[in-house]
């Protein structure tokens, strides 16, 4: 079947409702309920970009449902089986200072700019126009095409179980939130709290008045900040010395100034994305290291920063942790710390932890204790996203990396196992397929996220001939 001259008909849809999509600003927000009482659990903004894309199908003739606002579907075409294209309208927040309007949805030499463009608006609007060009070509499908729109992905997902519970899953699919060529494994992934029970400080003293720093666990933070106090002026001195030393040994950056009272330290990071946390430099750590050097009042605090730096600190393969596990088929371990808290009870940080598909949650949780035992650590689990793994030689494996050699004439790249969590990990038989191709930089949930106008056409080619591959009668998961 011949679709160019049909998906050549999407283009300018496309882009436009791209940029339209992204002015939604669609970041996590708290419940609300809106003036007739109707009640969106991810707040205003997430509502308002699910009810922008529904709208828009059915615009186009295509069957919708809203499973009361914590997820839903676009419908195409009929069929026993369902192949399912799940992705997500929620996006992380647009930290940092920006060379243009996170949320701008503007279209400037040759991108289209905004947070979501690829993460995972732009991937999630390129399939919805590949189901369209199938439509408009007078394509029917033997399978029902269900285009799935989670709304917390970035968050917490229990969008997607709540819809889950109440839809069936579709039987196969893609979500286009990955990489090409395609991604036939995903390392489990599991969210740890570590925590400390804090006695009362002694009142004379080196005192950590605040302390916080990152927004997600999934983030490395780009920023870190504590407060300390003294009742002795020659300490300011001294740490604004001990920082001055530890910025030339280091090079990271730090500043102290004086907040009142009080002296206030801010650390400088780079954030990238917590699945490959060696790509940036988690201000947390920057931040830890130095309070390394001083002496608080509070042996509990001093003890905690000893943990942290001994058996955390810069590292990324969970070694210091004792889970520094790796297997041939995905790599080694990633660990980042995303968050770290304070009050004057307790001292807390969160991490995200990615390990390779051959391993078992339990190993993980089982080897940490030993390390917290000897702090007098807690550990909170919250939550864990087993591995999921397909041999290359599987059905939908073989016709995902032919269907993307085929359109970019790339064959020097194979299947990839990643450390990003997906919502394949939510269906049966789904693997991510795109929208990252190979060579490009990576800037989801990075600032100045953008796209170029060409890819996203070159996605929008690549999903109307997957769509039409595994919704013909002649493909097979066997």
């Amino acid at each position: 079947m011949n679709l160019a001259q049909y998906v050549e008909q999407q283009k300018g849809p496309a882009v436009r409702t791209l940029k339209e999509l992204i002015r939604i600003k669609s970041d996590a927000g708290d419940p609300v309920t809106s003036a007739s009482g109707e009640f969106f659990p991810f707040g205003q903004g997430v509502q308002d970009a699910f009810a922008y894309m529904l709208s828009k199908a059915e615009e186009y003739g295509f069957r919708t449902e809203d499973i009361d606002h914590y997820g839903g579907h676009i419908d195409f075409g009929e069929g026993e089986e369902t192949l399912g294209v799940v992705g997500h309208l929620d996006v992380v927040p647009a930290l940092g200072e920006w060379d243009f309007d996170p949320y701008g949805g503007e279209e400037k030499d040759g991108f289209i700019t905004g947070r979501g463009t690829t993460d995972d608006k732009g991937p999630v609007v390129a399939a919805f126009y590949a189901m369209k060009a199938l439509k408009d070509a007078g394509y029917e499908p033997k399978r029902r095409i269900r285009l799935i729109l989670g709304l917390d992905e970035e968050t917490n997902w229990k969008g997607m179980d709540y819809y889950l519970e109440r839809v069936k899953a579709p039987d196969f699919g893609i979500t286009p939130d990955g990489d090409f060529p395609v991604i036939n494994g995903e390392k489990g992934l599991c969210d740890l709290e570590i925590a400390k029970k804090l006695s009362k400080s002694p009142a004379k003293g080196l005192q950590l008045s605040r302390l916080s720093g990152g927004t997600a666990r999934n983030i490395v933070p780009d920023a870190a900040r504590a407060v300390v106090k003294s009742d002795f002026k020659e300490t300011y001195d001294h740490i604004r010395n001990e920082l001055a030393e530890y910025r030339e040994e280091t090079g990271y950056r730090l500043k102290a100034k004086g907040v009142g009272q009080a002296l206030e330290i801010t650390a400088e990071g780079k954030a990238c994305h917590g699945a490959s946390p060696q790509d940036g430099l988690n201000a947390i750590s920057v931040l830890f290291g130095f309070l390394g050097r001083l002496n608080f009042a509070s042996d509990d605090i001093n003890e905690f920063i000893e943990f942290y730096n001994h058996h955390i600190g810069f590292q990324c393969s969970g070694e210091g942790m004792n889970i520094g596990f790796e297997d041939e088929a995905s790599g080694k371990l990633t660990m980042n710390n995303g968050i770290v808290t304070y009050d004057q009870e307790s001292i807390a940080i969160e991490l995200n932890v990615r390990y390779p598909v051959t391993v078992d949650v339990e190993q993980l949780y089982q080897a940490v204790m030993p390390i917290l035992d000897r702090y007098n650590l807690g550990l909170v689990k919250n939550g864990n996203q087993n591995p999921l793994y397909f041999p290359p030689d599987s059905p939908l494996i073989t016709t995902l990396m032919d269907i993307y050699r085929t359109k970019t004439g790339d064959t020097e790249h194979g299947p990839m196992v990643i450390g990003g969590g997906t919502y394949a990990k939510a269906c049966p038989n789904m693997v991510a397929f795109g929208g990252l191709f190979p060579g490009d930089p990576d800037i989801m949930h990075q600032k100045n996220e953008k796209i170029a106008t060409d890819r996203f056409f070159q996605m929008i080619d690549i999903y109307t001939e997957t769509l039409y591959r595994l919704s013909s009668e002649d493909f097979s998961l066997k």
